[in-house]
């Protein structure tokens, strides 16, 4: 068939069609979530956030000069926490569109709107175009890949290229040519660029592509045509050896890493594959599930440094991770959680096999709002007037505390209202009026916070308990309580009806118990009538649909679509979709784990449980078939 009869078939445009409506429906969902989530999203993470953008500025100061000098601010070793790719992104974004975070995440949220419609393109090569439909459809919708993709992070857009790997091996199991081995390879070198989790990834594949092409030719009972090292086919009846194919999975990751592992080694003088961070993040791992202390591991950042200061007598130690003797210390903290291993295999057997299990559970995301979000921008509380403003010894003597064990006092000053929990998770502790909001009008709350101890949710509520707008606000672990500085909580939303709005001050999982939070005065400002309030309609349907993304509904969902593929004996397309599974079920599993560094695991969760959505339908439509 030529190409052009090709494109004109049905089956062709059914899939662009599709594609398209998938982009734009992720696309206009990633939207919603960075508009309901812009005002905040620079408070996660900062510490990382930060230190991106200042890679991308000194990238952007020195060039690529500088980047491959031993002599310039990027020789740091404290700049090698994280591979550089990401901070070449925003450096590249920021000379393109200015210092603009937003067009860094508008960046973000095409590459994951395409995202999910690369797995649709995978599941409806591999299997049934309806259960690819409803697999892309999944990832348009989800909250877990929308959130993140606003966070000015790489864990979200680092997905990409190993989707596209994936894509292009399920295309290359029916048609190898050793070019297209090439660049899966390369692909997953650019995800490794961007984050070093995939950085093993191509060793999996690599081993499972001798295994597909086999599984592919049982399942369609042919054999694809031998193709020569230029990629063409050679017409020869039998099958080339498939290690060619497999070595050049691993040579295309050579060739985009390769270059990066070079440079550090003129820069540095040391072999530093891609980052640093092993060492930290595998007894970090070990921390997470020794909650008796018996290894004496930190759990946190802070904890390592602090430890290793005292341990080598090296107070320079304390405060940076890699800065002196970086190598060094993350060789010692490899050994050292190598050895912990060694002693206790069975012990770190079962952490890794609850910390698999773990990455099957779906991140408790932010849905998209159900109401519009406020479009005004918000300017400097000191330049506006207030509608109403709490002193706190106000907040006291109208306020009320919600638990028995709670206390409310006012410091010897009267300028904050101290609050203590009790030692409950989630509970309400503490709750005041703070004044009356209008209809159809953006207003923003300004809660001036200091967290002397654990963590709290600030909320600003109805007096029927509806949640208008929270933020979470906990103590610095790295400083005393007389050293914690005061935060402005601004709390955004867009008033509904006129009606009193109260601030409660709730526990959030604190450690320690006992949270407890100095409140200043705190203001309500009308910002200015509300707009583009039409889009409640799209967002209320978005945000009942979102309510379903969670374990209890997918895992099910996903575990039956695992079982269909495997009772159906479609070996070639349960091997391709298990890859990524099984890599972070051995790799990940390891070392300390967040759920951010499981986003392209949830894809393949979404995919199993389109297969088994699909088949539902089927069921279901036979049935009402039958009936009529």
């Amino acid at each position: 068939m030529s190409l052009g009869k090709y494109f004109n078939t049905g089956i062709l445009r059914s899939r662009v069609a599709l594609a398209v409506a998938i982009f734009l429906l992720a696309f206009g969902v990633r939207v919603l979530s960075w508009h309901d989530t812009r005002l905040e999203v620079g408070k996660i993470q900062t510490a990382v956030t930060a230190d991106y953008k200042r890679v991308a500025q000194l990238l952007s100061e020195g060039g690529i000069r500088s980047f491959l000098s031993s002599s310039s601010p990027l020789a740091d070793l404290n700049n090698l926490g994280h591979p550089p790719g990401y901070s070449i992104l925003l450096a590249l974004t920021y000379k393109l569109f200015g210092q603009s975070d937003t067009a860094v995440q508008f960046v973000q949220i095409f590459a994951d709107a395409l995202a999910a419609v690369f797995i649709f393109l995978i599941i409806a090569e591999l299997l049934p175009f309806s259960a690819g439909a409803i697999a892309g459809l999944l990832a348009a919708l989800s909250p877990q890949f929308a959130w993140n993709s606003v966070l000015l992070l790489p864990d979200s857009i680092c997905v990409l290229p190993i989707l596209i790997a994936i894509y292009l091996l399920a295309r290359a199991a029916k048609n190898p040519r050793l070019m297209t081995f090439i660049f899966i390879g390369a692909l997953i070198g650019v995800s490794c660029w961007l984050r070093a989790n995939a950085m093993l990834l191509t060793f999996f594949v690599a081993a499972a592509v001798p295994l597909i092409i086999k599984k592919h030719k049982e399942d369609k009972g042919k054999v694809p045509a031998t193709p020569d090292l230029s990629g063409r086919d050679a017409g020869a009846p039998m099958l080339a050896p498939e290690w060619r194919f497999a070595l050049a999975v691993v040579f295309g990751t050579l060739l985009i890493v390769l270059p990066l592992t070079i440079r550090n080694a003129i820069v540095f003088h040391r072999f530093i594959p891609l980052s640093l961070g092993a060492g930290q993040t595998l007894l970090e791992g070990i921390a997470d599930y020794d909650k008796d202390g018996r290894f004496g591991v930190p759990s946190t950042d802070m904890g390592i440094m602090k430890q290793e200061a005292e341990i080598y007598q090296r107070p320079d130690y304390y405060g940076t991770l890699f800065n002196p003797d970086g190598v060094e210390r993350e060789r010692a903290r490899l050994s050292r959680g190598f050895a912990i291993i060694r002693s206790h295999p069975f012990w770190f057997a079962g952490v890794m096999t609850r910390r698999a299990s773990s990455m099957m559970r779906l991140e408790r995301s932010r849905l998209v709002s159900s109401e519009s979000a406020i479009t005004h921008p918000i300017p400097d509380p000191d330049l506006m007037q207030p509608d109403s403003c709490q002193t706190p010894t106000r907040l006291l003597t109208e306020g009320s505390l919600l638990s028995l064990q709670a206390r409310a006092s006012l410091t010897p000053d009267a300028q904050w209202l101290s609050v203590t929990g009790d030692q409950s998770t989630y509970a309400d502790q503490f709750s005041a009026p703070v004044g009356t909001v209008r209809g159809k009008t953006d207003y923003v709350v300004v809660v001036p916070v200091k967290m002397l101890s654990g963590r709290v949710r600030i909320s600003a509520q109805t007096a029927a308990g509806e949640v208008y707008s929270s933020a979470i606000v906990e103590a610095l672990e790295s400083l005393a309580p007389e050293e914690q500085p005061e935060q402005q909580i601004r709390l955004t939303f867009v008033g509904k009806v006129r009606e009193p709005l109260n601030i409660f001050i709730s526990n959030e999982a604190s450690n320690p118990p006992h949270p407890t939070a100095l409140v200043g005065a705190i203001s309500l400002f009308p910002l200015g009538p509300a707009r583009f309030l039409w889009t409640r309609y799209p967002r209320f349907v978005i945000h009942a649909i979102q309510k379903l993304f969670i374990t209890a509904v997918i895992l099910p969902l996903a575990i039956i679509g695992l079982l269909i593929v495997i009772f159906r004996k479609q070996s070639a397309a349960l091997v391709i979709l298990s890859l990524v599974p099984v890599y972070f079920f051995v790799v990940q599993s390891i070392v300390h784990t967040e759920y951010r560094y499981l986003l392209a695991f949830d894809y393949f969760l979404f995919a199993f449980a389109g297969v088994a959505l699909m088949n539902a339908g089927h069921v279901t439509a036979k049935a009402l078939k039958k009936r009529s």
